[in-house]
């Protein structure tokens, strides 16, 4: 017998470390049996109990999105994982449809995720983002003029600071950040590490630094896991401190900044891809598009999209995928219907229909794409599940000229 019901903290202890153990997320510890718990605790969980014990879950997290100059209230769908006993029933889909809907009737205007593959969540209403890049480099090999200051030494046990300085970090457009300090507790217990950083903040907080692992002390390569920043100073500051680790480690992965063009910090770049190609030290660059957008609240984003160009008016006929996977005790259907949409300085969505109007055709998917700004519609409707006259699509292609959004927080 299947059961889906929220998470339990106290019947659902000893489940939630052990599936993510079968996914293979953990190994298993006191700490992080602890960890992982609390990290489900601290946002909206859902788990499918099997034959007595819960054998998947789902979570978010609360958080808000940067969209322009506006916050979005955003929430994070931070765990879907199914234990070894439950693959192939469907539970997943189902259990991640009814946590977009609880999170859609709760007041969520927008969900993201990070992918294990394209496809899946596809099925529910998400969009990809664009490319996320990683680059790989020498840090010897990084030229700035900067000279980085001594930096003070972090730990996990540093997680409640660690964690405030990235809630204020400098973020660009779609940007997210998670409310809940186990967020980052659990990430830095689970993957490890050490971090290097600056107490610059107005009150001597933490400010800006660095987090990374390492798979060899002595040499690397060192992964940036993440790294935080309130101001291009900080940013650059960041860069000479990774130049200082130069000496010893040979190669720094790192995820490109959000509007930099990290390839400018290095000197001779295509020299050392060569020289390093297929070895333990690979100076390389990567991009691969995993992170996932959603619209939960049509009316809700677009009263705050606020967009420097003409306003285009236009009628939308959109579909929700999502509505497949809604059990019928479920109130909230999705958003598949007619509105007549208004995009400009001043932007709006109502229900409707204006035989005066052209019509754009979308899944949620889609629209969600071309709302932030993924790609230009006119080449959205090349690949994705998007149409409508040339005319009003170049228009669009004109007024949702948006800089590329970047989700900056894995989970």
């Amino acid at each position: 017998m299947i059961t889906i019901r929220p998470y339990d903290p106290q019947k659902d202890t000893e489940a939630i470390p052990r599936i993510w153990e079968e996914v293979g997320w953990i190994k298993r510890s006191e700490a992080l049996d602890a960890a992982a718990n609390s990290y489900v605790s601290s946002g909206r969980a859902l788990v499918a109990e099997v034959n007595g014990a819960a054998e998947c879950q789902v979570s978010s997290m609360p958080g808000a999105m940067r969209y322009l100059e506006a916050n979005l209230r955003f929430s994070g769908v931070a765990a879907v994982a199914t234990g070894r006993v439950a693959r192939k029933q469907g539970l997943a889909a189902r259990l991640t449809a009814r946590l977009v809907a609880e999170d859609a009737a709760a007041g969520t205007q927008v969900l993201g995720l990070s992918m294990f593959e394209q496809g899946f969540y596809n099925q529910l209403g998400f969009g990809t983002a664009p490319y996320t890049r990683w680059v790989s480099f020498d840090p010897a090999q990084l030229q700035i003029a900067v000279k980085a200051r001594i930096p003070k030494r972090l730990t996990s046990r540093d997680w409640e600071a660690v964690h405030a300085a990235r809630l204020t970090r400098m973020r660009g457009h779609g940007a997210c950040i998670l409310f809940p300090p186990d967020v980052s507790r659990v990430e830095m217990i689970a993957h490890g590490g050490f971090g290097l950083g600056y107490d610059d903040g107005a009150g001597g907080e933490l400010s800006h630094y660095l987090w990374m692992n390492s798979e060899d002390n002595e040499s690397g390569p060192c992964t940036v896991q993440w790294m935080t920043y309130q101001n291009g100073a900080q940013l650059q500051e960041l860069v000479a401190l990774m130049h200082t680790l130069g000496d010893q480690i040979r190669l720094i992965r790192l995820k490109e900044p959000y509007g930099v063009q990290f390839q400018d910090f290095i000197r001779q770049p295509f020299r050392f891809q060569q020289l390093t190609s297929e070895g333990k030290f690979d100076n390389n660059n990567q991009a691969n598009a995993y992170h996932q957008y959603r619209i939960c609240n049509l009316e809700g984003c677009l009263a705050q999209t606020h967009l420097p160009a003409e306003t285009v008016r236009f009628n939308l006929a959109l579909t929700d995928p999502v509505s497949a996977f809604l059990d019928d005790d479920i109130a909230w259907r999705g958003l598949s219907g007619d509105y007549i949409v208004t995009l400009g300085p001043e932007s709006a969505a109502i229900p409707g229909n204006d035989a005066a109007l052209p019509t754009l055709k979308a899944t949620v998917n889609a629209f969600t794409r071309l709302w932030l700004g993924v790609r230009q519609p006119s080449y959205l409707a090349l690949s994705d599940a998007l149409s409508g006259p040339p005319e009003l699509l170049t228009t669009l292609d004109r007024v949702l000229r948006l800089p590329g959004p970047d989700m900056d927080w894995d989970f």
